[in-house]
């Protein structure tokens, strides 16, 4: 890629600048993760009457805004300490298996029109394969460490995340029988129109389940039993420390802003704008489809995941499994045979 810096972008081999792409989305994502841990505080403590982070300043300005940085620098300097009874192996590779794959997902998720790393037809099955991925570093972490509290902590949040992953790869399955495609950017472009041809208008109730899911696969509160384990310590990484604990966040707060990408992207017409075709606004930012759309939409479902912490109490453990086997799967499931219904009968985007 090298040789070609010189050279305009567009004019770059499709190797080069698939490349690039690459190098600048995983760049921003780092970033986009350790802002997201200021903001996450400093939204419960607007919401729970506090000032959150205002200590740490950089060149002296923005009080709070250098905490993130503190905190990457703070656990860079700690200690890794492996159990010495572990599967040493094991026990450094588990972090890096629950992280990869909420990078990896990145590369068919279309930023704009013209903007995606691969246009891959099946993108809708790699995103499957990717997102079940995440259980392995769960199940190896609490495995690895050659700790029964660690395992039994793993295997509870393991099956926390099976079970709604079930939901989620139904809820999928309807997005799937609306759009026709498994290739993200073609699931986009169907929804061309404006926010009433969007899928979040005939598939709510799979909207509902797959952000409920998402919320419950990223171990997030109200469904953090995994950092919550007997209102101790956090389970399956009780025996990790230094960086390789701060992978595992590192991998949930990318899971968060993965899943709301994802659910822009299915349910809210990704990079399309709401005031498309809107006379007289024309090629605008008002009336374009942009990356700037896809941003805001992002921004405003992971603040969901914020306003969830700060607001709900943990469910039991119980409650949660009751959830997602009783309740999320057989709404799915009754959908999806509505859908059926309405492909047969030509109603909303089946009526094309």
């Amino acid at each position: 890629m090298l040789p070609h810096l010189h050279q305009p972008f567009h004019t770059w081999p499709p190797y080069a600048q698939a490349t690039a792409w690459i190098l600048a989305i995983t760049l921003t994502l780092i970033i986009c993760v350790a802002l997201l841990t200021l903001w996450e505080r400093k939204v419960i403590g607007w919401m729970q009457l506090r000032r959150g982070p205002n200590r740490v300043r950089i060149l002296g300005l923005f009080p709070g805004l250098g905490q993130p940085f503190a905190d990457v620098i703070k656990l860079l300097m700690k200690e890794v300490i492996v159990p010495q009874r572990s599967n040493k192996w094991l026990f450094r590779l588990a972090p890096l298996i629950a992280l990869v794959p909420a990078f990896a997902a990145w590369a068919v998720i279309p930023l704009s029109p013209t903007v995606v790393v691969s246009q891959a037809d099946a993108g809708l099955l790699y995103l499957l394969s990717l997102t079940s991925m995440g259980v392995y570093g769960i199940i190896i972490a609490g495995w690895a460490t050659n700790s029964k509290y660690a395992f039994l902590g793993a295997m509870r949040s393991a099956a926390q995340m099976v079970a709604y992953e079930i939901a989620m790869g139904f809820a999928l399955v309807g997005v799937l029988m609306a759009t026709g495609s498994m290739n993200l950017g073609t699931i986009v472009r169907s929804q061309a129109g404006g926010p009433l041809t969007w899928n979040w208008f005939w598939l709510f109730p799979l909207l509902m389940v797959y952000f409920i899911s998402g919320v419950a696969e990223t171990n997030r509160a109200p469904f953090d039993v995994a950092e919550g384990e007997s209102e101790i310590v956090a389970g399956f990484h009780v025996e990790y420390s230094g960086i390789a604990f701060a992978l595992f966040f590192l991998a949930e707060y990318a899971n968060m802003i993965l899943i709301s990408a994802l659910t822009a992207v299915f349910f809210f017409g990704g990079w399309q704008g709401p005031l498309q075709g809107y006379p007289g606004l024309g090629q605008t930012f008002l009336g374009a489809p942009s990356f700037g759309w896809l941003l805001l939409k992002v921004f405003c479902l992971v603040f969901l995941f914020l306003w969830f912490r700060a607001t709900f109490p943990r469910y039991r453990y119980d409650q949660i499994m009751r959830l997602g086997w009783k309740a999320l799967i057989p709404v799915t499931l009754v959908w999806i045979g509505v859908e059926m219904l309405l492909a047969h009968w030509h109603v909303g985007p089946w009526s094309h």
